[in-house]
């Protein structure tokens, strides 16, 4: 990984750390925030190697429409959705219930 790659996934993970309990953002969202708005797949990856940062909350990271499109990078069969749920967030057939309600837009949040 080079040394670019790794100082956006800090970037990422500063944003992500700063999701509140019970809210959600989206892959495009965080890039957008970070000036990089074609790169929803990087924020993706960033969050895939994040597993291992308590301060990283990628549980509250899903896509665009509120889909757990990353679930299958969380151990377990369901710890993604449950640990939404365990915060309050419904989660139906692998979709956030009123993703627009709970969205968090880190545009509109962050200074």
């Amino acid at each position: 990984m080079s040394k670019e790659s790794n100082n956006f996934f800090e970037q990422v993970y500063d944003v992500a750390a700063q999701i509140p309990f019970g809210r959600v953002t989206s892959y495009g969202a965080i890039a957008k925030y970070l000036g990089a708005a074609r790169s929803a797949r990087m924020v993706g990856w960033a969050m895939n190697a994040s597993h291992d940062r308590e301060d990283v909350p990628a549980h509250r990271v899903v896509n665009r429409v509120g889909l757990l499109s990353g679930k299958h990078h969380f151990e377990g069969t369901n710890l993604m959705q449950q640990l939404l749920e365990n915060e309050g967030v419904k989660v139906k057939d692998n979709k956030i219930v009123k993703f627009d309600k709970l969205f968090w837009d880190p545009a509109k949040e962050l200074l």
